[in-house]
């Protein structure tokens, strides 16, 4: 297992997702203060990749470099508002998932077992 590499790949992963939430934002902006604009830029995060973050916003670089000095510009004010207690819910929310995974395959499993048994009545007297 290469932590490293895991880390980098999670990094890229929530920079992209930040970035679909900085456009997202900036998107409600503009519908509020230049609705032409803001049909544009849904019309170009449509057309190109927003999976991506990095990628979208070297096109948009391109396109419109004040939209997309914008996107960064918010993207990196919702990092530095996250990223104190960030991995703390991460770490959270996955202790809270497992256990309710592992609860809800013990009751499968107990349930499960208590139906063979009482299908199977015999089986449990022949093996006292």
């Amino acid at each position: 297992m290469d932590l490293k590499q895991i880390a980098k790949d999670t990094a890229k992963v929530t920079v992209s997702y930040l970035t679909y939430q900085a456009v997202r934002t900036v998107l409600g902006q503009l519908r509020e203060t230049n609705l032409p604009r803001s049909y544009w830029l849904n019309s170009f995060a449509t057309r190109e990749k927003l999976q991506d973050g990095e990628a979208f916003l070297q096109a948009l670089l391109q396109e419109q470099p004040d939209l997309a000095v914008r996107i960064m510009t918010v993207r990196q004010h919702i990092a530095e508002e996250i990223a104190e207690f960030l991995p703390e819910m991460v770490n959270a929310s996955i202790q809270q998932a497992n256990m309710e995974h592992r609860r809800q395959y013990l009751e499968r499993a107990t349930q499960m077992t208590l139906s063979d048994v009482e299908a199977n009545p015999e089986s449990e007297n022949s093996a006292d």
